[in-house]
């Protein structure tokens, strides 16, 4: 398995477009909500907003290996695969974790536009951490990408993750604060994945430990995309 998961990073790496926009898109979304209209009392919406964009910026990259994927299938890639003695769960977790390697730069440059840009200061360790469980904490949204790939056609895996996108973005509270959206939605958004991802985060910029309700939370999300990723790469056999 090692070694289709250093021929997958390969692959994923090769695409310097998706990883060049793929960054710039939260950057320019995070220098553009942050700097609008703001005023000095504005740190801690810095800070938030800086974890909530690097969130959103891993989720987009995760779940964007789905559209590879997909194609993968439609070229016959997957089909080659299934001839040599990888099993079903050893090739979904080589997928999920090359792809993962896409999420580490959009966190990083968010993080260092908020550091360089907009003056947000931490700890050393609170640096070192955000970046290890915002990267970590992605893993459900790989999951969730690769089991639409899987499943769905190129096109289709495209729109889906799009609307899955932007839908766990607000609903999430990844752009803006939940306090922002109504009560009901808020009670929602504070059990999606999206949400609950980027409370790692802010859990960490605030210097404690997240709490047991976002690692359960994460951890059946985790469970639930991880059996719908390998489901749907067993149900593509069909298909391709």
């Amino acid at each position: 398995m090692f070694q289709y998961i250093l021929l997958e990073m390969r692959r994923t790496l090769r695409d310097a477009g998706f990883l060049i926009f793929g960054t710039g898109m939260p950057v320019m979304m995070y220098l553009i909500f942050t700097n609008i209209g703001a005023d000095e009392s504005a740190d801690g919406w810095k800070t938030a907003s800086m974890v909530g964009m690097a969130a959103y910026g891993a989720l987009g990259s995760a779940m964007s290996i789905g559209t590879g994927v997909a194609s993968d299938k439609s070229l016959g890639w997957l089909q080659q695969l299934r001839i040599t003695p990888l099993s079903p769960s050893h090739a979904v977790v080589g997928r999920a974790v090359s792809g993962s390697v896409t999420v580490l730069p959009v966190i990083l440059t968010v993080l260092l536009a908020g550091a360089l840009v907009n003056g947000v200061r931490m700890a050393a360790w609170q640096w070192a951490v955000l970046v290890l469980v915002l990267w970590l904490g992605a893993l459900p949204f790989t999951l969730l990408g690769l089991g639409n790939g899987y499943r769905l056609t190129p096109q289709g895996t495209g729109v889906v993750n799009i609307a899955c996108l932007m839908g766990f973005a607000v609903v999430g509270g990844l752009w803006f604060p939940l306090e922002m959206l109504p009560e009901w939605l808020r009670s929602v958004g504070r059990f999606t994945p999206a949400n609950r991802f980027a409370d790692l985060g802010w859990a960490t910029t605030d210097g404690h430990a997240p709490s047991a309700t976002t690692l359960g939370v994460l951890a059946a999300w985790l469970l639930l995309f991880g059996a719908y990723a390998v489901i749907s790469y067993r149900r593509s056999a069909r298909t391709v």
